[in-house]
């Protein structure tokens, strides 16, 4: 064979393996973006993250005290849910402000979920921290950490508004600086206040 045929061969597989290449890339985008649809058909953008203004993703579990929690349960009510875990220093940072405007909002109706992705085997180390820091709304166990996968974030704390329609309508990866006013103004709208 012929050395001009030989490269001819080469650059034909070359361009064979290209091209299969991509169809097994676009293949894979198709199938990323279907499993990137969320529970009760939450759009998410093309980051990976749910997307504001559409429907928050299905989570259930259990409470601290084993009590089966959802957010199917608190459809009606405008949740605030924290995920944090005992370990995480930038959710202890950000806890005051998060029990502050858990203070400031409950009695108007506010619900604030605090959802611990903590390890099994640790609920004794996560009451102590519940106590230590004062938080007095409930905490949700996630020690699989499906919310994460499930709201498509990487790493806490994480913190959603999901209004009461079961909407998201915010959303904060990182710490929640004390005064956050993008916070608080969609709380008072998400209230209707």
């Amino acid at each position: 064979m012929s050395v001009s045929v030989r490269g001819r061969l080469t650059r034909a597989v070359a361009r064979s393996l290209t091209v299969g290449a991509a169809l097994v890339i676009c293949a894979c985008a198709k199938a990323d973006r279907s499993a990137n649809a969320g529970e009760n058909g939450a759009q998410v953008v093309s980051d990976g993250r749910v997307e504001i203004g559409a429907p928050a993703p299905q989570f259930a579990t259990v409470s601290l005290d084993g009590d089966s929690v959802s957010l199917a349960k608190n459809r009606g009510k405008v949740v605030l849910m924290n995920i944090w875990a005992t370990w995480c220093h930038p959710c202890r940072t950000e806890l005051p402000e998060l029990v502050a405007v858990h203070a400031r909002y409950h009695d108007q109706g506010l619900e604030t979920i605090g959802v611990s992705v903590d390890t099994d085997g640790t609920d004794d180390a996560i009451r102590t921290f519940v106590a230590d820091f004062k938080m007095t709304f409930p905490i949700w166990r996630d020690p699989d950490e499906r919310t994460t996968a499930l709201f498509r974030t990487v790493g806490v704390p994480a913190t959603y508004l999901i209004d009461k329609t079961g909407i998201l309508r915010w959303r904060k990866i990182g710490p929640i600086a004390p005064g956050d006013t993008s916070l608080t103004n969609a709380i008072e709208r998400a209230l209707g206040s």
